[in-house]
């Protein structure tokens, strides 16, 4: 019998539901955590795709979404009411809980049907407690008391958790991990060079800028594919087009298209302003593709580290540092055969899907052990 055999699993992702439309590193690893955990023998079902996200701090949005949300508690736990015994959720589990995105359905839910709450990512933000988010973050904050069991993704989220931990909450380390059990094809780095991000205003935009300002004190031959669009593609554009042909928009690909861009890549080029941690990181790294990105929290915890450090550059160095690292990189091609064998040797390690399944249900099992 597998880990989670026979039992069924209440998902739930208030900041984006995965099923959906714009792709997304939270979408793809909340379609991870899925296939996780039906992989594992348990039943999934997604309990709401009420999109719970402030992004701007409206409080009159926030009281809407509080509504809807006691709406779909109640509707929920009327659902679980008609089902049989055995069918009903044994547990909750919401993914990424923050200020902007808190859960108002997976606490009360719970509590009504007497089942385990578990989260995983979430972030307490004391600073949020006060402004336009205050209600939201306290919210944040009461869902994040309510979890049995808080499993974090990054060094960085688990500080602030430890800091914050509500009595004897159980706080797990589970890696940011692939919907695979084994490494794809491995790119010869022949190719070129690749960046992969949405094109949307804030940070990504912000992270385009810097790259596009290295690449213009590059001195050596390189190519650059692009995957990615949004609502800010004009402004990226603008920002690549003194490169003339060198430039590549691939757009928005599907999995299989992007896998054959990871395989022809020579580098993932990607700063990472303010990234969580990533999922494109993990990604270019199990097809063998070094990656150069800025050295941040979060990208630390799935980046690998290059034999010289100052390969991922500090922030403060900005476009100058970047430049001056992925001049290094394009000129040595057995330094970038050296970090491919590394970083694909890292993925294996920590970051497939059978790695995490055996950290999820090591957490779980003793959980749904106490559940009916």
């Amino acid at each position: 019998m597998t880990a989670g055999q026979g039992r069924t699993i209440a998902f739930y992702a208030p900041m984006k539901s995965p099923r959906h439309p714009v792709p997304s590193g939270d979408r793809e690893m909340a379609r991870n955590l899925i296939a996780l955990l039906t992989g594992t023998g348990a039943t999934v079902a997604l309990a709401s795709e009420l999109r719970i996200y402030d992004r701007s701090g409206n409080q009159e949005h926030q009281s809407i979404l509080r509504a809807k949300a006691a709406h779909d508690v109640d509707r929920i736990c009327a659902e679980q009411a008609k089902q049989p015994i055995d069918s009903r959720a044994a547990l909750w589990l919401t993914y990424h809980n923050y200020y902007k995105a808190p859960d108002l359905i997976g606490p009360a839910v719970a509590r009504r049907l007497g089942i385990p709450y578990v989260q995983v990512e979430s972030t307490r933000a004391k600073k949020r407690l006060t402004g336009p988010w205050s209600d939201f973050a306290k919210a944040a904050h009461e869902a994040a008391d309510a979890a049995s069991i808080i499993f974090y993704f990054t060094e960085q989220d688990h500080e602030t958790l430890l800091r914050d931990r509500c009595g004897d909450q159980q706080l797990a380390h589970l890696p940011p991990f692939l919907r695979r059990d084994t490494l794809p094809v491995a790119s010869n780095l022949s190719g070129p060079i690749l960046s992969v991000g949405m094109m949307r205003p804030g940070d990504k935009l912000t992270s385009y800028g810097l790259l596009a300002e290295a690449l213009e004190a590059v001195a050596c031959p390189w190519r650059l594919d692009i995957v990615g669009d949004g609502p800010a593609r004009s402004d990226v554009e603008a920002l690549m087009a003194p490169f003339g042909e060198r430039v590549r928009f691939l757009g928005q690909l599907d999995s299989v298209a992007l896998e054959e861009a990871y395989q022809n890549a020579s580098l993932l080029v990607w700063p990472g302003i303010n990234e969580a941690f990533g999922m494109v990181y993990l990604e270019a790294q199990s097809h063998g593709v070094p990656v150069l990105a800025q050295d941040r929290p979060g990208l630390r915890d799935v980046v690998t580290v290059w034999d010289d450090p100052s390969l991922m550059p500090k922030p403060e160095r900005g476009a100058a540092g970047f430049a001056d690292a992925l001049s290094r990189v394009l000129t040595d091609n057995g330094l970038r055969e050296r970090q491919a064998r590394k970083a694909r040797e890292q993925i294996a390690d920590k970051h497939l899907a059978s790695v995490a399944a055996k950290q999820l249900w090591s957490a779980l099992s003793p959980l749904l052990e106490t559940t009916p």
